[in-house]
């Protein structure tokens, strides 16, 4: 798998693991952690824009398919560097398809994203809902996604599966943490251990308490889902091209502001910035098809979410 030594890509290799699969890892460490692979997993350091060293794995390893992960995942500094974005995303992507075609290797796994709604007109995204993207990433992955597509209409026997999920957060193992300077969850905890107040960008946002309003799925959750996706292409199973793994319940920032609070004992009340580019009111996705297909099941409470990203954190060190 692609981006395997990365906070939701070392998940997935888990849970893989946990189902009796074997997992091999490209991963450029960008944003991985080379500690975050299980001992005993063939591992190589290397981008997926080499295609040559792509297809060597996949070929010296004998692999049945793809799971996708690897890629430039930050919605708002993707405007800021749009080239970069595409490079990783849609060129990368290309080149891991390209690979898989030189080597025959038939079956993918793409983690997608809800980015690709953008700003949804609807209180609950589904599956046929517009694709409106708000930022580079949000386009960059719908691109991989219409690639994807594209490949599977031309290509005999080849049949991928896209996934389309947003905040991801929480741990199921404290081996593995989500390590972004990005990403909501761990800013919020290097604040606190830092001692220093968490930030809240922008408050007048078109929702209920300003913030903006998101699914918060636990990343072990979504773990089990990209092994059933990859599992029931190995099985021949009929699927969607794409499917949310949504909540069909979002929280707000200032929600997760408070469990944050609640779970770690630490009393603070967060400061106020300035709006991030990119970032829309509101994207909460409805999960049914998931479910249906991919064991897709929201097990964690916010609490329990919280409870088990501090638990990993801690048990990291100092940063």
């Amino acid at each position: 798998m692609t981006g395997g030594a990365g906070y939701i890509g070392a998940h997935v290799v888990r849970a893989l693991q946990q189902q009796g699969m074997k997992a091999v890892v490209i991963d450029d460490l960008s944003s991985g952690l080379a500690k975050f692979v299980p001992t005993g997993v063939p591992f190589t350091a290397g981008t997926i824009l080499d295609t040559d060293l792509v297809t060597r794995v996949l070929r010296d390893h004998h692999c049945d398919g793809v799971i996708h992960v690897a890629g430039f995942k930050y919605a708002g500094v993707s405007v800021e560097r749009p080239l970069h974005t595409y490079s990783q995303n849609v060129t990368g992507t290309a080149s891991v398809l390209e690979a898989m075609e030189q080597v025959g290797v038939p079956l993918l796994v793409f983690s997608s994203s809800a980015a690709v709604y953008g700003t949804p007109q609807t209180e609950l995204v589904t599956e046929a809902s517009p694709t409106h993207p708000a930022s580079p990433y949000g386009e960059s992955k719908l691109i991989g996604e219409w690639l994807i597509n594209d490949v599977a209409r031309v290509r005999e026997g080849f049949r991928g599966v896209s996934l389309r999920y947003f905040n991801v957060v929480g741990s199921a193992t404290d081996e593995v943490y989500d390590a972004s300077p990005h990403n909501l969850f761990p800013l919020v905890l290097e604040a606190l251990l830092a001692g220093r107040t968490p930030r809240i960008f922008g408050d007048d946002y078109a929702t209920a308490d300003g913030t903006c309003v998101r699914d918060y799925v636990h990343v072990g959750d979504l773990a089990t889902s990209h092994v059933a996706a990859a599992k029931a292409l190995l099985a021949g199973k009929e699927l969607r091209p794409a499917y949310n793994l949504g909540s069909g319940d979002g929280l707000s920032v200032r929600q997760i502001m408070d469990a944050m609070a609640k779970v770690t004992g630490i009393d603070f009340t967060a400061e106020m910035g300035p709006r991030r580019t990119g970032d829309p009111d509101r994207i909460v996705a409805e999960g049914a098809a998931a479910a249906a297909d991919l064991n897709w099941q929201m097990r964690y409470s916010i609490e329990e979410m919280v409870a088990s990203a501090w638990s990993a954190r801690k048990a990291s060190g100092p940063a």
